[in-house]
């Protein structure tokens, strides 16, 4: 096929695709410049027409306009980051926003030669968000970006650009965005942010430049924490560095060395802010991001109030469960409890990580996970644990909706009184775009409303043999067994030792003693999820063998001792997917559980991507070595 006659097929594609509202555009000099490419490029411009299409055509028509262009000199994978960004800004902010990320074509294809070896945010996002995972501190996400391309923090969340490509290998550019993790990460642990660095710099004839010199200073501070911390770490982020051939000025030696002392906190760098003003201007490392005041005081004035409230609830509570475990002398004299019980909290930097004791009336107790994050993130803030933070909460002393306890009604996002505030964000998969949306499902998390009747009860009749056989079966895999090799006795020879014993006998060396296996009986350490189908089709019997099936289960699991918990999912459109809480894994098998079970009723659509997401997010929050997600729909009880 000819140029010309390829050219009038590829018209009709585009305005079959476009439909008829395009019809006054002139789509023939665009398609033939489409049909002058190579085949593989013409499919690959076309394919993402389509895929686009789907979602907006405005969009599409000013991808396929400006493709033929770019595509000769622009990497296919920089391009397709290119439009699937427009596209998520089209989800979000709508066809304006879009069509501005579409323009910004021509720089993607000004960065051609820089940005053929970067690392794209969606590609390293996993692994940065494990390794900051791993680190000491409070909990920390990443963030992609919109605009800009320097890296910050607001202290709650690790901002990344979309693409790094300040290197030229990808290997680099990774290590780089690693980096850029790595200090972001440091300035929350170790107190960048516990004095008002604005008003710090506000002091000085040129406040901004004073903020960039304050930056130097603590980038010199916290790099050597990293290198003691994560010395393999720091030789790459100075060989990173020494690629760009940019030593550090000499003039900020004195500096360095003084920051560089293991003691060092950010009133050294402050109060050598003075110095280094006068300074030559600091010369940014490549993996120092940006620092972003507002953004910070932000975040904490949004949390300060919150876990002062939450940690003090939390103290009452620990006294409240202290005093139920203290037992009076005898039986006619009851112990009177002190006058007044004092908490106090001490932190201590360890080698690898922060460690934190809690005391009541110098007494150490063991606070629950929960606290120590609490009193993690405030010792982060203030540098200490403020004693007004340790007074444990009185009745009626907290508002509610600081300690997250009051939601707003999940239903009343259909008065339009609060829309998606409170929601949780995830992506689904676009058939049509062959790609996901980002932060597309609206998710809620409800609770079934309870209803108490004879349904347990009825059910356990009903199935009196199952159930019996169905403990007899789960009795049986209470226990795990494991064979230990290696033993010095045992139920059986373990042939691998042997052989090596009588190899080293026969060499002249001593025989090992630990010649077999035997038999363990480990505890089980399982947890599971079970994801309940609650949408319109199971209407009927359906809906009561779900619920019959849960009551079964839940009786044999119970024989195990093993964590599991319940919810059920259903939606109307992406703007109300809604997760329904039967049981939660810290929460018994008990009577309002077994209320909720017979409570399940069928709701609306059938929407499972989110609620797959959301379980899979709860079952990685619980320690377990197995983790089961188990989905109970119309097929699996059909």
């Amino acid at each position: 096929m000819n140029v010309t006659a390829r050219a009038e097929a590829i018209t009709l594609l585009l305005e079959s695709w476009l439909e008829a509202d395009f019809s006054f555009r002139k789509v023939g000099p665009t398609a033939e410049k489409i049909a002058a490419l190579a085949q593989g490029e013409q499919d690959f411009v076309l394919d993402w027409v389509k895929r686009i299409a789907s979602s907006n055509l405005e969009v599409a028509w000013q991808f396929a306009r400006r493709a033929p262009a770019l595509i000769g000199h622009m990497d296919r994978r920089l391009m397709e980051a290119w439009v699937v960004g427009a596209c998520d800004v089209y989800d979000r902010q709508g066809l304006r926003h879009a069509l501005k990320v579409m323009e910004e074509a021509d720089h993607f294809a000004e960065r051609q030669l820089e940005m053929t070896a970067g690392v794209l945010f969606e590609d390293v996002a996993g692994v940065l968000g494990n390794f900051v995972r791993g680190l000491s501190g409070r909990k920390l996400s990443l963030t992609r970006l919109e605009r800009g391309h320097g890296a910050y923090t607001d202290t709650e969340k690790l901002y990344l650009p979309a693409v790094l490509a300040r290197f030229s290998d990808a290997k680099d550019n990774f290590v780089l965005a690693k980096a850029s993790v790595a200090l972001l990460w440091a300035q929350t642990r170790y107190g960048t942010f516990r004095a008002d660095l604005a008003a710090a710099c506000a002091n000085f004839p040129d406040p901004e430049r004073a903020l960039h010199q304050l930056h130097g200073l603590e980038t010199l501070r916290l790099s050597a924490y990293i290198g003691r911390e994560l010395p393999g770490l720091h030789r790459e982020m100075q060989r990173l560095q020494a690629l760009l051939h940019a030593p550090e000025p000499a003039a900020w030696q004195p500096l360095a060395v003084r920051l560089g002392e293991a003691e060092a906190t950010l009133e050294d760098s402050l109060r050598l802010l003075g110095d280094a003003y006068t300074l030559p201007d600091w010369p940014p490392r490549c993996y120092q991001g940006a620092l972003q005041p507002e953004a910070v005081a932000a975040a904490f004035a949004a949390r300060q109030d919150k876990e002062k409230a939450r940690l003090r609830v939390k103290l009452a509570e620990l006294l409240q469960e202290h005093a139920r475990h203290e037992t009076p002398t005898s039986a006619d004299t009851p112990t009177t409890p002190p006058e007044r019980q004092v908490f106090d909290a001490e932190a201590r930097d360890e080698e690898g990580g922060l460690e934190l004791e809690l005391t009541l009336d110098s007494l150490p107790i063991a606070p629950p996970e929960d606290v120590k994050a609490l009193l993690t993130s405030i010792y982060l803030d203030f540098g200490e644990i403020p004693p007004e933070y340790l007074v444990p909460a009185g009745d009626g002393e907290y508002d509610a909706s600081l300690l997250g306890e009051q939601g707003k009604d999940p239903d009343a996002v259909w008065q339009g009184t609060y829309h998606e505030e409170g929601a949780l964000f995830y992506p689904e998969w676009d058939m049509g775009r062959e790609h996901y949306r980002k932060n597309w499902c609206v998710m809620r998390e409800k609770d079934v409303p309870p209803i108490e009747n004879d349904f347990h009860r009825q059910t356990l009749e009903k199935y009196a043999g199952v159930v019996k056989n169905l403990r007899k079966s789960f009795e049986a895999m209470r226990d795990e067994n494991r064979i230990e090799k290696r033993q010095t006795q045992g139920d059986d020879v373990d042939i691998d030792a042997l052989v090596e014993a009588l190899a080293d006998a026969r060499d002249g060396r001593e025989m090992s003693e630990r010649l077999f296996t035997r038999l363990h009986r480990a505890d089980r350490n399982i947890a599971v999820a079970f994801m309940v189908d609650m949408s319109g089709s199971t209407k009927g019997w359906i809906n009561e063998a779900e619920r019959e099936a849960l009551v079964l289960l839940c009786e044999a699991l119970e024989l195990l001792g093993d964590r599991y918990a319940i919810y059920g999912f259903s939606g109307i459109t992406r703007k109300r997917c809604e997760l329904f809480r039967i049981k939660t894994f810290d929460e018994p098998y008990s009577t309002e559980v077994k209320a909720r079970i017979s409570g399940i009723r069928a709701q609306d659509y059938t929407r499972m991507g989110f609620a797959i997401r959301h379980l899979t997010h709860l079952l990685n929050q619980v320690e377990a070595r197995t983790k089961v997600l188990v989905t109970l729909d119309r097929k699996s009880v059909v």
